[in-house]
């Protein structure tokens, strides 16, 4: 910046100048000034040292990227370092074991799978840690196995959850397992009520709880054409030590309002007359009639012959008769499928039709409870003991316990 000479003719007589100074150069000049007293600076000749004074006094560039990182881990203590190095370290090794850990459960459940002939691979879940230590002892804390959908006889089980304890492995290595040992075992055994229902419910049969230890049964059943409402219970037990038995009781088969089929040999059992349909018969003339008019059915009526005769004659006598407490209960108690054999006609006239009496014959007490049961086994081990325990029916299906001991799989 150009100092003006204080005999410039273009200054004012009294010191002042006539041109307007610019303040921002007058700011520049105080930015660029050293302090007071620089050495070498003397009138006229001061842009040098300033400059180099400048260059001296300028901070350093600094690497942003890394080089204030690298100062303060270098301004680290030593111990401090080593919890670093300690903290990283740990972490890969963490990071080690839970690959190896993944890398044996996959190799597990594909051996679980193709040794038991599951339709699908199992979830294996390895415990405890660190994996590779316990690789190295050749033992493992617990390994919980889920197998879904698992065949028994005619049924499937919905899914089969058990952990293992205290596992010896036969192994020379991660990739080198050939069989463990099982100390102890215990689990739970799903019998899902969906399973039944899509498995053994064909003819749109449902099942659901009733109860800690029944199972209802309702829906539909084919018979010779004609859809019949079923109603049945199951009981469920522990059979031995790995099946599962169902008492099928209070099965009936309903055919409308008219008739209903009781399988077995009781007295109450066999196809009779609804109450409904016992009581319209007093309205029914014709139906009252084709039933007085078969001598064998009177007598198993009780019916004085002279009673019948008036009311075979007069309807009113009829009506009667037939709308007496007693004959519909009598009415009631008359098995129609026996009367079938000897007199189909009369059948006919109540509204039955003879190839449903057909089915219904054929479908006995134990037909019937074999298309309702939910009885399973689970298969015998081939070294070890597997048992069922705790048999209880929930909301979701059929619920048992699982127990096992000394058991081998593969090569141990």
């Amino acid at each position: 910046m150009h100092t003006p000479h204080p005999m410039d003719p273009r200054h004012h007589p009294h010191g002042r100048s006539t041109t307007a100074r610019n303040p921002y150069e007058e700011l520049g000049a105080l930015a660029d000034a050293p302090p007071a007293g620089f050495p070498g600076e003397s009138a006229g000749e001061g842009a040098a040292p300033r400059r180099a004074w400048r260059e001296r006094e300028r901070p350093p560039r600094v690497d942003r990227r890394g080089g204030r990182r690298r100062r303060r881990f270098a301004a680290l203590p030593v111990a401090a370092k080593a919890v670093v190095g300690l903290v990283v370290l740990t972490a890969f090794v963490a990071l080690a074991d839970r690959w190896a850990v993944l890398f044996a459960e996959r190799k597990a459940a594909d051996t679980l799978k193709s040794q038991l002939d599951l339709n699908a691979a199992p979830e294996v879940e390895i415990g405890g840690f660190p994996f590779l230590t316990q690789l190295a002892d050749k033992k493992l804390d617990s390994v919980q196995v889920t197998v879904p959908d698992v065949a028994a006889d005619r049924v499937s089980l919905a899914k089969v959850s058990a952990t293992a304890h205290d596992i010896r492995l036969n192994a020379d290595g991660l990739t080198s397992v050939r069989g463990a040992d099982v100390s102890r075992l215990d689990g739970d055994v799903l019998l899902s009520f969906d399973d039944l229902n899509r498995e053994l419910g064909a003819s749109q049969v449902t099942f659901s709880g009733d109860g800690s230890d029944r199972v209802e049964a309702r829906g539909t059943l084919p018979v010779a054409g004609h859809d019949l409402r079923v109603h049945a219970e199951a009981t469920i037990r522990r059979q031995a030590e790995r099946g599962i038995a169902t008492e099928i009781g209070g099965m009936r088969l309903d055919i409308g309002d008219l008739a209903t089929y009781r399988p077995g040999s009781r007295a109450s059992d066999g196809l009779h007359l609804t109450p409904k349909a016992s009581a319209d018969l007093a309205r029914e003339t014709r139906k009252a009639k084709a039933l007085l008019s078969v001598p064998a059915i009177v007598q198993r009526l009780g019916v004085p012959e002279a009673t019948v005769r008036e009311g075979l004659s007069d309807d009113g006598a009829l009506t009667k008769l037939t709308g007496s407490p007693r004959f519909a209960r009598e009415a009631q108690s008359l098995n129609l499928i026996d009367l079938a054999e000897d007199n189909p006609e009369v059948l006919s006239d109540l509204g039955l039709d003879p190839d449903l009496l057909d089915g219904l014959s054929r479908l006995t007490r134990p037909v019937l409870a074999d298309r309702l049961s939910l009885a399973f086994e689970l298969p015998e081990p081939e070294h070890g003991d597997v048992r069922l325990r705790d048999v209880r029916v929930g909301e979701d299906g059929i619920r048992v316990r699982l127990t096992g001991s000394e058991l081998a799989v593969g090569s141990s």
